[in-house]
């Protein structure tokens, strides 16, 4: 690999170009770059891989809609056309009046009413989903700050992976280890489980020395990338099959999958 390929490599540029923060000018030199030299095109295949692994289970739902409207018109209130009788008396003409304006009146304080405590109810549920959808940012602001993290967990030249595959006890168990001892970080990619009966689990350990140190129970239903405690001088990982709930001591008798660590 010649300095001017190591060069670039070195530059951020591939992770700029793969999360979209490129100008125009570093677009059209990566994708160069890309087309160009082999060594370019596997480090950025090997980029998507991973930002795939640490996106798979950050699926962000939809924030809930807005209303568009909290009031409709007013409908127009009813003319009343009445009759002019000649022989009535000017005073119960204007008592009838006085009674039709009334009817009127309290006619179209009822319906402002209505319509005010409708408002009123349309308002406040503006008000709540406006604070869901703040609730909804937070929570998925925080969702890619993770994702943001082990991405750059995941592409740290220090992070050595580990491919675990399970032994005949269980063929189809697949899990991927990533550990690096210089941030003393270590990370677990659920990729298969075989099913268990419901009083047994996956459990795995960390082998040191002289004893087993319990990581955590693997879950089938837990195929996503998560952390797992580090443990200092572990010489290798391994699974086994425990009673439901895990245990305290490891049934090595019942190992399914085991790797030795760099």
């Amino acid at each position: 690999m010649n300095a001017k390929i190591t060069t670039f490599l070195n530059s951020g540029l591939l992770e700029k170009y793969l999360l979209g923060e490129t100008t125009v000018s570093e677009t059209e030199m990566v994708e160069t770059y890309i087309s160009k030299y082999p060594e370019v095109q596997n480090a950025y295949n090997t980029l998507q891989y991973n930002l795939e692994v640490v996106a798979k289970t950050n699926a962000v739902e939809a924030p809930a809609s807005i209303l568009n409207s909290v009031l409709d018109e007013l409908d127009d209130a009813p003319v009343v056309t009445m009759k002019r009788r000649k022989n009535y008396k000017s005073w119960y003409k204007y008592s009838i009046a006085a009674s039709v304006a009334a009817l009127l009146f309290a006619g179209t304080s009822y319906i402002f009413y209505n319509q005010n405590k409708k408002l009123s109810q349309e308002n406040q549920i503006v008000v709540d989903e406006i604070f869901d959808l703040r609730s909804d940012i937070e929570m998925n602001n925080k969702k890619l700050d993770n994702l943001m993290q082990q991405f750059k967990q995941l592409n740290d030249p220090e992070t050595y992976k580990y491919i675990m595959q399970g032994n005949n006890r269980a063929k189809n168990l697949k899990t991927v280890a990533y550990i690096n001892p210089k941030d003393k970080t270590s990370m677990i990619d659920v990729v298969s489980l075989p099913q268990l009966p419901e009083e047994q689990c996956y459990q795995i350990w960390a082998e040191l020395q002289d004893k087993m140190v319990s990581l955590g129970i693997l879950s089938e239903t837990d195929r996503q990338l998560r952390q797992l405690p580090y443990t200092e001088n572990a010489l290798g990982l391994n699974i086994t099959i425990e009673p439901k709930g895990g245990n305290t001591t490891a049934s090595l008798d019942n190992s399914v999958a085991e790797i030795e660590l760099k």
